[in-house]
């Protein structure tokens, strides 16, 4: 799940050393998040082989409730500032954060789906955007470029390096294709909380931000549109859309960092 971006905290981050802001995981809490994020992991696999037109986003919801809990979690995002679901689901033009209900799933689709779940007390977070029967060249385009995203981003997160050099490389290769990166809603610190400082951006600047350390633990997780980077939010105060109605794909990963880099929770 994503966080809105809060320019003036980010402000903050980058003119200071917010070293006590960041928490430092220890090996113990590390391993918690670590079966957390296994748990979504496996999650997504399996919904992954089950996706197909026809189903509705509440069955998938209702399926992932049960996997969550039956692997001895809790679901992270059911009831966490008022979300109704397990998941997030978001098709097409939808960016993050959509309900489930009786909507069906259709050929041609893409749909992103967001989970989180919590073992003794830590958060694991991952989403993957899939695809529904048969989509077009553009829609996968779009879902490969983004996944490259994320892989890219993850690779400038390590010991030395800062925040800015992981939104720089999300930013930099996304807008190669012309795609429109979304910068109202960032990746995150995690922990014992879902969100944690620090807010992660997936643009920037190289050698901004908070210094990255061993030990921090983050949400990475870009947010890419086909057309343009504007948005908007429904009526129903969750679900985020693009503006001009193009697809938009979201893949996040939770990772730790060790001495010689990241190390990815979610895979």
């Amino acid at each position: 799940m994503t966080v809105f971006y809060n320019q003036e905290k980010f402000k903050v981050e980058v003119e200071k050393d917010i070293k006590f802001m960041i928490k430092i995981k220890s090996k113990a809490e590390i391993k918690k998040m670590t079966r957390a994020s296994e748990i979504v992991k496996d999650l997504l696999f399996e919904l992954e082989n089950i996706i197909k037109p026809g189903m509705t986003t509440l069955e998938l919801d209702i399926i992932s409730e049960k996997f969550i809990l039956n692997e001895g979690a809790i679901p992270g995002f059911k009831g966490l500032y008022g979300f109704p679901a397990t998941i997030c689901v978001s098709i097409n033009d939808e960016v993050v954060h959509g309900i489930p209900g009786n909507r069906e799933l259709h050929d041609g689709d893409i749909i992103g789906i967001d989970v989180g779940s919590i073992f003794e007390g830590f958060y694991g977070d991952h989403a993957k955007t899939f695809p529904v029967g048969i989509i077009d060249s553009d829609k996968k385009k779009l879902i490969d470029v983004t996944k490259e995203c994320l892989l890219r981003g993850i690779n400038e997160a390590k010991p030395g390096k800062r925040i800015g050099d992981i939104g720089y490389a999300i930013q930099s290769y996304a807008e190669s294709f012309g795609f429109g990166v979304v910068k109202e809603l960032v990746g995150h610190g995690i922990g014992e909380k879902l969100h944690e400082d620090p807010q992660i951006p997936n643009y920037g600047m190289r050698d901004t931000g908070a210094l990255i350390k061993e030990g921090m633990c983050f949400a990475i997780e870009p947010m890419i549109n086909f057309g343009s980077d504007e948005i908007y939010t429904k009526t129903d105060n969750w679900t985020v859309c693009t503006k001009d109605g193009c697809p938009s794909a979201h893949f996040e990963h939770t990772i730790t960092i060790n001495k010689d880099g990241a190390q990815i929770l979610t895979i």
